[in-house]
């Protein structure tokens, strides 16, 4: 064991906080699963559980490989995976999948392993990296928005096109992380504005067209108006069926919540699991496991702001806070969810939601980051031998 741990490099409380929030997240998926093994008739509780144990496993696998590759080497990467991933957007969106006849076209099947993986999580992590490279890049020089448009915003504008017909949340959670890195990078603020306004003109264009034609691009359009009518409501709909659900288990579950396990509202939530597990956390643990989700992320927000404060470069900053922050949002997003502060988005909880996808693109953001603070600790050791030469030989003696 001692080997192993020889081995792990990086923030050690960030390793932390992960392992922390995988162990905790066995507990209420085991719970959930027992709704799901009922309704789907397929598998059984411990199978789900299983599910679960591999999909971490993997993630942690993936985090580790990727926190042991020398960050600089993901500035490459990033130019290289830019057109995979545009080419695995756009046959995802071809697939032309349909849920109650609104575009659901955001998985495609892995062949051979009979797995789905959602193509905008990726996406999401390799644009976010391309634009700290680019910005890091630039970061020297005068910037000016014309020679800014092809390098910079054509990549980012097109995988948001190609994500927004069937994930409007996932996209602008995306959109508001990259006006946040730029921002930090030093991009000039008229700038941002100017592309918020394209921005804003752009998505009214496609409502419009999708309204136009529905036909031609499913309508995912009705269902997000209905999910902001719904939320704005004062008066109980059937749509409102999960929110008022995970209300119900919240007010229920109170300071000390009913006991792990013990959750009657994961029989009548959809996604106990995944989109509302938050709801079933604090109906089983209270405001006690409530607060403490939100200790823990808020204490790896505070973790992924120091490794970027020490990173020894400005890509090395700016990729950490890029990777790194909207995991944070995206939890934020997902208790707000179930407590009725946002409308329904569909995203799941960082490290906690069952679901293959979302685990290992976590994990390899996460990776990121410590792939990043474990070069700080190489630096530093360099730094301690060449100060502290005789005390290094004396502890290698």
């Amino acid at each position: 064991m001692q080997n192993v741990f020889q081995h792990i490099k990086g923030d050690k409380l960030i390793w932390a906080i992960i392992t922390l929030l995988a162990i905790f997240s066995f507990l209420p998926v085991y719970s959930a699963a027992s709704n799901l093994a009922y309704t789907s008739a397929v598998g059984s509780t411990f199978s789900f559980f299983l599910k679960h144990f591999m999909h971490l496993f993997l993630g942690f696998a993936i985090m580790y490989g990727v926190h042991k590759i020398p960050y600089r080497y993901f500035k490459g990467l990033s130019i290289v995976m830019i057109p995979v991933v545009i080419g695995l957007l756009i046959l995802t969106l071809l697939q032309g999948k349909t849920i109650d006849g609104a575009n659901a076209s955001r998985w495609i099947q892995i062949p051979v392993v009979g797995m789905s993986f959602q193509t905008s999580t990726l996406a999401a992590v390799v644009l976010l990296v391309y634009v700290a490279r680019y910005l890091s890049k630039i970061s020297d020089q005068a910037i000016t928005f014309k020679q800014s448009i092809l390098p910079l915003w054509l990549p980012v504008f097109i995988v948001l096109a190609l994500i927004l017909p069937a994930n409007f949340s996932t996209t602008a959670i995306i959109f508001s992380m990259v006006l946040i890195l730029t921002f930090i990078g030093g991009y000039p603020l008229k700038y941002l504005l100017g592309i918020l306004g394209v921005a804003i003109v752009a998505f009214g264009f496609f409502i419009l067209t999708a309204k136009a034609f529905p036909t031609l691009m499913p309508n995912r359009v009705d269902t997000w108006m209905n999910r902001i009518q719904n939320f704005s409501n004062s008066e109980p709909s059937e749509a409102d069926y999960q929110i008022e659900k995970a209300k119900i288990a919240i007010a229920t579950g109170g300071i000390q919540g009913v006991g792990p396990g013990k959750s009657v509202q994961k029989n009548f939530l959809p996604q106990s699991s995944s989109d509302f597990i938050f709801a079933i956390i604090v109906e089983e643990y209270g405001l006690i496991g409530g607060v403490f989700l939100l200790i823990m992320y808020s204490w790896l927000l505070f973790r992924i702001v120091i490794v970027s404060q020490k990173a020894d470069t400005v890509f090395g900053k700016l990729l950490v806070l890029g990777v790194g922050l909207p995991i944070i949002f995206q939890a934020l997003v997902n208790m707000a969810v179930a407590v009725e502060l946002f409308p329904v988005t569909g995203q799941t909880l960082p490290l906690i939601s069952s679901g293959g996808t979302s685990i290992w693109m976590t994990c390899l953001a996460l990776g990121i980051v410590l792939s990043v603070s474990a070069k700080r600790q190489e630096i530093k050791k360099e730094v301690d031998q060449e100060e502290n030469p005789l005390e290094i030989l004396s502890e290698t003696i």
